[in-house]
């Protein structure tokens, strides 16, 4: 796991494959190592080698399947995938597991196909559910979905901005300026406030974080003059 998050999948596996004992929680960290780096073919295969070595497939196990049909457009496979949790292992699918496949359908562009799967989830459907759509109605500019989306994620989070803020990244990808100064205005008058970014750095032991737009950081002339010879 370790290995495979620091972006080093070969030594992961060497490791795995040196183990004497691969339990269940073992082959999910590779799983889930090979689904980050988008490797669906490795994962497919070993979700198969697992189901051959009568190896228990769980839950962490088809999260991980699910991610990676959903980065590689792999639409049937992944519906293949989810309707066997119930049928074949008698895992009744979660949260994270519809959203997966939601995710899935909003990147193949099949956003109704997604919005008729919300409706039928045997749940209420969580902000988590409605962000995943989002997104999806983001890449596609899919107004009319993204305005019933953002009203379902706030009437579960009045006052969460991620909502507010992909729906005004919306309107400035296809260029409606009126619609994204009305959205930060709504924002300003609910009291939402947008949390700034915030990226973290270790060295020698020490942790530095970096705040959007900082200017208090004792090292920041040498930072961005690093940043422009970047650039």
């Amino acid at each position: 796991d370790m290995y495979a998050k620091c972006g080093n999948i070969g030594l992961a596996r060497q490791v795995f494959d040196k183990m004497s004992d691969q339990n269940v929680v073992s082959w999910n960290a590779l799983l889930t190592g090979y689904a980050q780096h988008g490797d669906v073919k490795e994962v497919l295969q070993l979700v198969e080698n697992m189901r051959c070595k009568g190896m228990k497939l769980d839950h962490v196990t088809f999260v991980s399947v699910l991610s990676a049909c959903s980065h590689a457009g792999l639409v049937d496979e992944g519906y293949r995938y989810f309707f066997s949790m119930n049928r074949d292992y008698g895992i009744t699918p979660t949260e994270e597991h519809h959203t997966c496949i939601i995710d899935l359908l909003g990147r193949a562009g099949r956003l109704q196909e997604a919005e008729d799967f919300i409706n039928k989830i045997p749940f209420q459907p969580t902000t988590v559910v409605w962000m995943a759509f989002l997104g999806a109605c983001r890449i596609y500019g899919h107004l009319h979905s993204a305005k019933h989306a953002v009203e379902c994620a706030l009437e579960l989070e009045p006052q969460s901005a991620a909502p507010f803020v992909l729906l005004s990244n919306i309107y400035a990808a296809v260029g409606c300026w009126d619609n994204v100064a009305r959205v930060r205005k709504l924002m300003k008058y609910r009291g939402v406030m947008k949390q700034p970014g915030r990226s973290c750095i270790e060295v020698n032991k020490r942790v530095h974080a970096f705040d959007v737009g900082d200017t208090s950081l004792p090292q920041e002339e040498e930072i961005y003059a690093m940043l422009q010879r970047l650039k």
